[in-house]
């Protein structure tokens, strides 16, 4: 007998699309003086905006009728063109630099970027092998060492271009699907310290990255080198108050932030429509979360959901890593902010994985 099948669940829907609404408005009202500087047109952000977010959405559409278990046949296809794309990046001449990174394949100002492609590679490719092999997940050497190992590959790889954010991303998400299929927290805790370890000699392996790490701690000790990004953001959502300074009226967009309309979009949130605007991005980001789980709990099978949980750690962990950068509690790493950032791969892939979201939840039980 096949599955029943409802409506999708409303409560996803609506938050994700009421923030890509707030982040089309954002993007332009953020990024609209950098525009006209750089390319003589005040729009041309809100225009790459808007044709990705339509791109996403088609997406999400088309990926909410896909039934889910269609992915688990193509799980390991998909991990291996990640993994492909990963490699091909690296290559000088074909891997294009940006901020400092040879992260992107492409012409001119379209381009993509493998490392977002491996995060969903990397969840589908997880939940279908944890869920065909759940018995073993509490076997330290068979069980654990396998999953851990592809993730450790793909998060090296991610680090040779290099791109710390999007690697933390990648494997906040994959612990979250290991612990979730039942690994032991006591050997989660074991390789942690290992990775603790590892986590330390690649900061001490990159002098940027020691200077990020001490102007994390005090911005002001270099406020026109490593603090100044720190500094700024500051700058920005302190004026906000409870209100803000009302749409479009920011002052730190002024050539002060920089990047305004991805990683430090949220400042200008804050400083535009000050500590309400501010809530009311994160409310619909909890209530994104918490349909989310919601999916993930009353899913009709293991795989399902193993994958509603890696979509929604996605997105959490990138929530919290970007606004907690923002606001000065961790280090500047260069991440955006899901549905609301500027940004062509990172918009259309996590609309599509919204959309793998919604379908499970046409099975909840």
């Amino acid at each position: 007998m096949g599955k029943a099948r409802s409506a999708p669940d409303i409560w996803i829907i609506i938050p994700t699309l009421l923030l890509l609404t707030i982040g089309v408005i954002m993007v332009y009202s953020a990024s609209s003086v950098l525009a006209f500087r750089e390319f003589g047109d005040s729009f041309y952000y809100l225009k790459r905006q808007l044709i990705f977010a339509v791109l996403g959405i088609v997406a999400m559409f088309f990926t909410m009728n896909v039934d889910y278990l269609v992915w688990k046949r193509f799980a390991k296809l998909a991990l291996f063109v990640c993994f492909g794309m990963l490699v091909i990046v690296l290559i000088p001449g074909i891997g294009v630099i940006r901020g400092g990174a040879r992260s992107w394949l492409g012409i001119g100002a379209f381009g993509i970027q493998p490392s977002e492609f491996m995060k969903i590679g990397m969840i589908l490719f997880l939940s279908k092998m944890l869920s065909e092999n759940q018995s073993k997940i509490t076997l330290l050497t068979k069980g654990l060492v396998p999953p851990l190992g592809i993730m450790g590959l793909a998060f090296g790889l991610i680090m040779l271009q290099p791109d710390l954010g999007t690697g933390v991303v990648l494997v906040g998400a994959s612990l979250l699907i290991i612990f979730t299929a039942g690994a032991r927290l006591l050997h989660l805790s074991y390789l942690g310290m290992i990775g603790v370890a590892g986590f330390i000699g690649l900061v001490i392996a990159a002098p940027y990255r020691l200077k990020r790490i001490t102007a994390f701690l005090d911005p002001w000790q270099d406020p026109l080198g490593a603090g100044y990004q720190s500094i700024q953001s500051l700058y920005a959502i302190g004026p906000g108050g409870l209100v803000g300074l009302g749409l479009g009226m920011s002052r730190q967009k002024y050539s002060y932030l920089p990047e305004p309309q991805t990683d430090f979009i949220f400042s200008i949130i804050a400083e535009e429509l000050g500590f309400i605007g501010g809530t009311l991005v994160l409310l619909l980001f909890t209530i994104l979360v918490w349909r989310g789980m919601r999916a993930a709990i009353t899913a009709p099978d293991t795989f399902a959901s193993l994958i509603a949980v890696g979509i929604i750690g996605m997105i959490a962990v990138q929530v919290i890593i970007n606004i907690g950068v923002v606001i000065g509690m961790f280090p500047v790493t260069g991440i955006t902010l899901p549905f609301i950032s500027a940004g062509g791969s990172s918009l259309t892939l996590m609309l599509t994985s919204v959309g793998i979201l919604l379908n499970i939840s046409r099975y909840s039980r």
